[in-house]
């Protein structure tokens, strides 16, 4: 034990003697645990963020809307069909029991104008069970009735993003007149504030009217972009899609061998292909990264090589008083383990500040996990005994007479 102690005095005294060239080897390490734990952060920070918003959005919610085919002898997107109807709408929510709310979706994009001012946003054409499949709280008003889908009533809840860009004046909103696409629309509520969504999207940009008066006033069609639903729980959401799919397929006549013209998809599925992609994201960056702690790792091999170099006279001198080859390996293996784990340290502090800096300034979502700064240390300091193992190797099979004579 007194024997290895010895060996860390010595390995300490030896980089302190060359303080700038420790620091400059080190330097490559500190970069390397440093952006392993900033891209492992980004990671986990952004699969967090779009499961929390998924799941905010509800667990149980389907989604229907058309798969790609051909119309006109063109293979069309599945956003450019139109095979779903509103009598497909009808049907499901009429002869499905596993589900709670379903709403039709058709949506434009244009200005919204007020007085003097405008903004770009969305329009969405649903009914009022929509807000409860998406989790959407009304702030203030009320919302659009049966009777008025029934009219094409040309009125709207609005996203407080809407708000702010048109009431610049702090008018109630309510029981105002706004124009979109030269239609005017009466503000009858307001939506409670719900920030981003899982693409970075504002979920407050939005604009809420009657489908009917979205389809036929805004749009001038017939079919449905969308139909959205929520299971009546998370464990009826497989029962509800199995059922949904055969409602639809009786619908468009689909014969048994025939494909479907449209597409069933849930929240659960969604996260579940989304958490995928985050781990496959979160594994490259981490490989990416990786690859600057292998550099450090040459570096202080290159380094090692050149002390075990510039230090050969005192390993033989070391050897003829009784040092044993094992010994002068271990003195060069402690002092490589020495920088890479004084490397890992001060790479740990700047990768949470980095973390922090990009958090903080960028707005981007980050997650440190305690397992990603284990696995960078342990990694550092397995660097440190790998690429150390060769150039101590080095120097504990050094001839201890041609040692000596070394110039």
């Amino acid at each position: 034990m007194g024997n290895l102690g010895s060996l860390f005095k010595i390995a300490i005294r030896a980089l302190l003697n060359n303080k700038t060239r420790s620091l400059l080897t080190m330097f490559g390490i500190i970069i390397g645990v440093a952006s392993v734990i900033t891209m492992l952060a980004i990671g986990e920070g952004s699969k967090k963020s779009i499961q929390s918003t998924i799941e905010g959005m509800g667990s149980n919610m389907i989604t229907i809307f058309p798969s790609s085919g051909k119309m006109g002898g063109v293979h069309q997107g599945g956003s450019t069909m139109q095979t779903l109807r509103i009598e497909d709408y009808e049907a499901v929510k009429k002869k499905c029991e596993f589900i709670s709310d379903i709403s039709p979706l058709v949506n434009a994009s244009g200005q919204a104008i007020y007085g003097s001012n405008n903004t770009p946003t969305s329009m969405y054409g649903v009914t009022a069970d929509y807000l409860n499949v998406t989790k959407y709280k009304l702030k203030s008003g009320k919302l659009f009735t049966d009777r008025d889908v029934r009219c094409n009533a040309k009125v709207c809840v609005i996203g407080q993003t809407v708000v702010d860009n048109l009431f610049t004046n702090n008018e109630n909103p309510i029981g105002q007149y706004i124009r979109f696409k030269s239609i005017p629309f009466q503000v009858i509520g307001v939506l409670e504030e719900k920030g981003e969504g899982t693409m970075g999207n504002d979920q407050d940009d939005i604009i809420f009217a009657p489908y009917t008066s979205v389809q036929k006033r805004i749009l001038a069609i017939t079919h449905i972009n969308r139909i959205v639903a929520s299971a009546i729980s998370d464990n009826d959401t497989d029962s509800a899609i199995a059922q949904i799919s055969e409602i639809i397929r009786e619908k468009h006549d689909l014969q048994g061998g025939e494909e479907n013209d449209f597409n069933v998809r849930s929240q659960k599925e969604m996260l579940s292909m989304m958490s995928t992609t985050m781990d496959t994201l979160t594994i490259l960056l981490a490989c990416v990264a990786g690859i600057s702690l292998f550099i450090g790792g040459v570096g202080i091999m290159n380094i090692m090589y050149v002390s075990v170099t510039e230090r050969t006279k005192e390993i033989g001198l070391r050897m003829s008083i009784g040092a044993r080859g094992r010994d002068i390996m271990l003195q060069f293996l402690i002092e490589s383990v020495l920088l890479c784990v004084t490397g890992g340290i001060l790479g740990i502090i700047l990768g949470f500040t980095a973390t922090w800096a990009l958090s903080s300034l960028s707005g981007w979502p980050t997650l440190i996990s305690s397992s990603s700064v284990a696995l960078s240390f342990f990694v550092s300091t397995l660097t440190g005994i790998f690429f150390g193992w060769s150039p101590a190797r080095k120097a504990a099979r050094l001839d201890p007479i041609e040692a000596l004579r070394y110039e």
